[in-house]
């Protein structure tokens, strides 16, 4: 079952409500200590945040859109290793103390600027034991866990049942059943070809679970795309939810 949306009556620079779950959690007092140094900034689909071995410099909070962290191989290849919402942040290595990139961080599903916070300032307000802090710690734990389940899953089962577990995870993230993915991005996030991409694709349609037109992917049988999904879509989405998040 997809996750309800937490609602805040927060809005963000730019009039939009604030959507990140992490910051509309935070008690006023610490969020508007926080919102002060909050920024926004432009996205591009498949342009780096953050990249390996980098100074990291600003922390985002996305507040909606789809965002992937990657690992790159020596042969140049990337795999997705945890995918992030307006459930999370991104940067959490900074609260643990490695200021430099240990993946490439990149959106994939746009939608609209991303909530940045610079690193320092971000450092400075963890520092403090409070509301702020334990959310990270909390995150933290949570995103190590996907890391792991990620890992796994990438290693233990196949293509069809792994690009359902990718879908799932967009949709719990948008607030529609439509949304924008080329399949260049989906075979990445998958660590794939674009064509063994394709031919997944082509069996979750031709079994009535999605649909795909220009460049976008529409989720038509939500249950049935679950059950054809393996067993880590289940093991991440109750692994945040333990740690409530």
């Amino acid at each position: 079952m997809r996750r309800p949306t937490r609602s805040s009556t927060r809005v963000l620079p730019d009039g939009r409500p604030l959507q990140n779950q992490l910051l509309a959690a935070l008690p006023a007092a610490d969020y508007d200590r926080i919102a002060r140094h909050l920024r926004l900034e432009p996205t591009i689909v498949g342009a780096p945040l953050h990249e390996h071995g980098r100074r990291i410099d600003d922390v985002y909070f996305p507040n909606a859109g789809v965002f992937s962290i990657t690992n790159r191989m020596r042969d140049g290849a990337l795999v997705e290793v945890a995918t992030v919402g307006r459930e999370g942040m991104l940067g959490i290595g900074v609260f643990l103390g490695d200021r430099s990139g240990s993946g490439r961080t990149m959106q994939q599903v746009p939608d609209g600027a991303v909530v940045a916070l610079a690193a320092t300032s971000f450092l400075r307000a963890t520092a403090i034991d409070g509301v702020f802090r334990a959310l990270m710690s909390s995150y933290a734990q949570a995103t190590l866990l996907q890391t792991m389940q990620c890992t796994a899953c990438n290693a233990l089962h196949d293509v069809s049942q792994r690009c359902c577990r990718w879908l799932l995870q967009i949709h719990d993230r948008v607030d529609a059943d439509d949304f924008p993915l080329k399949q260049e991005s989906l075979a990445v996030m998958l660590g794939v070809r674009r064509p063994t991409v394709t031919e997944a694709l082509r069996a979750l349609k031709d079994t009535g679970l999605i649909s795909t037109r220009y460049g976008r992917i529409r989720v038509l049988r939500r249950k049935r795309l679950e059950a054809a999904s393996c067993e880590c879509y289940a093991a991440i989405r109750d692994q945040f939810a333990r740690l409530g998040l």
